[in-house]
């Protein structure tokens, strides 16, 4: 757990300031989940950043990538998180979510499918691939 707990220390002291950081809606939504005081920290974490907007065009695209994709109803969120940074021309999605975003085949997925409508796919990564950046 102490490797985590520094990759996440890593993650917000040293990769995150080289960016300009945007979220959703949906990520304040998460964020606000769980215990009381880790989501008012993460909340802190977050207050500053830019908000990006659930348009119909980001909804469309949701859609196509939950379908694709096969992701759970109960993990729709994350069909979002790959709309939103796609539909907003973002250059990377940074998540610890293997599962359902940074994963190979939902990568190829959001790929295809942005393809087809001419929309510039993010780089879709863990924190430890930008820390590399």
């Amino acid at each position: 757990m102490a490797a985590h707990q520094q990759l996440t220390r890593d993650w917000w002291d040293l990769a995150l300031p080289k960016f300009d950081a945007f979220i959703s809606a949906i990520v304040m939504e998460e964020a606000s989940k769980g215990d009381i005081q880790a989501a008012q920290l993460r909340l802190e974490k977050i207050s500053n950043f830019l908000l990006l907007l659930v348009t119909p065009e980001v909804r469309e695209l949701s859609d196509l990538y939950f379908s694709a994709a096969k992701i759970p109803e109960k993990a729709r969120a994350d069909s979002y998180h790959l709309a939103l940074a796609s539909w907003h021309g973002m250059d990377f999605l940074v998540s610890w979510n293997c599962k359902h975003i940074a994963n190979g085949n939902v990568k190829k997925i959001v790929d295809e499918i942005n393809a087809d409508y001419g929309i510039r796919s993010p780089i879709i990564c863990t924190p430890e691939e930008l820390l590399e950046v």
